[in-house]
């Protein structure tokens, strides 16, 4: 495989530059010579997605952050401004807000494959991790984000998440007075905002370069799950997974264009084109949907502090699913149990989804507490439990061996 990775400039000024900076030659080996298993379905082309969302949301922020004015007088009307006034801004603007719950569409697809797939067991531990923390930041910058056009339901979602923060023993209210810089939400914290928004993408960026590395150590992992034994087993990225890649990256945006263009306030809330006002509180505060899961567990633990550390128990306990899960076998299609397992927890996720954007009582409260519980129970038991109990199907001896037989038998069917 080392062959596939020689790289040779043919300019002279091209090689004079490699001799001092290989950089040529660490692109030729990451992303072109790179060998990877012949078998990765469309699953894996989400990793790409996310990396092109990454730049559409930096690119497009940059250029509204040039209009945008951070203060509680102005930031209301400067939004209004920007698609009103600025060359094509109401483009830019529904490219990024709408670009955000495409990344999120994104990620989630990429984490649930992730785990059914068993992406995070050994050697790719490390990986996992840094995917959870990239998590983290882009939940963090959303977050942010959705405050800064300073509607109401952004007014009213910051009052809410930044008072959670009081529930904390100790630290809790020196945390709150911090964010707020001051007494109440207003005008500094507005700013730390605008700060914090436009500087996390960029440690984003950061850890996606380190999360490719950490990719790049141990290799991709594959859906059967079992480790690349021979030349045959793979192929080189380019141009077999670009092409692949560029395919599945041109129906994303096709369906991310939909959005822009012909429903781009669909997943928004109409509240939020109502400035802010301190005086009067929504009669439901609604977040974005890519928060509804975590917001309903949030509400769905009766004390104050027991919902704070729910919320940031279901995004925690992520870190630590490579030692949870202690079966030997990484990919679900030879685990029937946790197969069925990971549904339902597909189908909990959903659901705490929906739930997380109605009211919090009757039958919707205690629904998100059953959905809640198994949430926990799935990480912490389940997983656990079935590394020891499950009776897994036999594996493939070779990646080759296995897309070779279906090909022959996909043949035979033919005829």
């Amino acid at each position: 495989m080392e062959a596939l990775s020689r790289w040779q400039p043919k300019s002279r000024a091209a090689r004079w530059f490699e001799s001092r900076l290989p950089l040529g030659s660490l692109i030729h080996s990451s992303f072109i010579a790179f060998p990877t298993p012949r078998n990765l379905n469309y699953w894996w082309t989400f990793g790409g997605i996310l990396a092109f969302m990454l730049a559409v949301q930096i690119v497009t922020g940059i250029v509204l952050a040039m209009h945008y004015i951070p203060s509680s007088d102005g930031a209301f009307n400067s939004v209004e401004a920007i698609m009103r006034d600025v060359n094509y801004g109401w483009l830019l603007r529904y490219i990024h807000a709408n670009g955000a719950s495409m990344f999120f569409v994104a990620v989630y697809i990429h984490m649930f494959r992730g785990l059914y797939y068993g992406s995070y067991k050994a050697p790719r531990e490390v990986l996992w991790i840094i995917g959870v923390l990239l998590f983290l930041l882009m939940v963090a910058t959303a977050f942010l984000g959705y405050v800064l056009p300073w509607g109401q339901m952004s007014y009213w979602a910051a009052t809410v998440i930044t008072n959670l923060f009081g529930a904390i023993p100790v630290v809790g209210e020196a945390i709150s007075t911090w964010l707020w810089g001051g007494f109440a939400v207003g005008q500094p914290l507005l700013n730390r905002f605008f700060s914090l928004h436009y500087l996390l993408p960029f440690m984003i960026a950061g850890l996606v370069v380190l999360h490719i590395w950490a990719l790049h150590v141990p290799g991709n992992g594959n859906p059967l799950g079992i480790n690349v034994k021979s030349r045959q087993d793979t192929l080189p990225f380019h141009p077999y997974y670009t092409t692949k890649d560029l395919f599945g990256l041109a129906v994303f945006v096709l369906f991310f264009a939909w959005f822009v263009f012909v429903q781009p306030n669909y997943l928004g809330h109409p509240d939020n084109y109502v400035p802010a006002d301190p005086l009067v509180t929504p009669s439901h505060i609604v977040p974005e949907w890519y928060f509804l899961p975590f917001y309903a567990i949030l509400r769905a633990i009766p004390s104050k502090l027991g919902g704070v550390i729910a919320f940031g128990g279901a995004i925690v306990v992520l870190f630590f699913v490579p030692w949870l899960d202690r079966s030997k076998v990484r990919s679900a299609r030879f685990r029937p149990v946790f197969k069925t397992f990971f549904w339902l927890l597909v189908a909990c996720a959903v659901g705490l989804g929906y739930l997380g954007s109605q009211p919090a009582e009757g039958s919707y409260l205690t629904i998100s507490r059953f959905l809640t519980a198994y949430y926990f129970a799935f990480f912490l038991i389940v997983l656990p439990l079935l590394g020891k109990m499950e009776k897994t199907k036999p594996l493939p001896t070779s990646i080759s061996e296995a897309v070779l037989n279906d090909g022959k038998t996909a043949a035979r069917a033919e005829a």
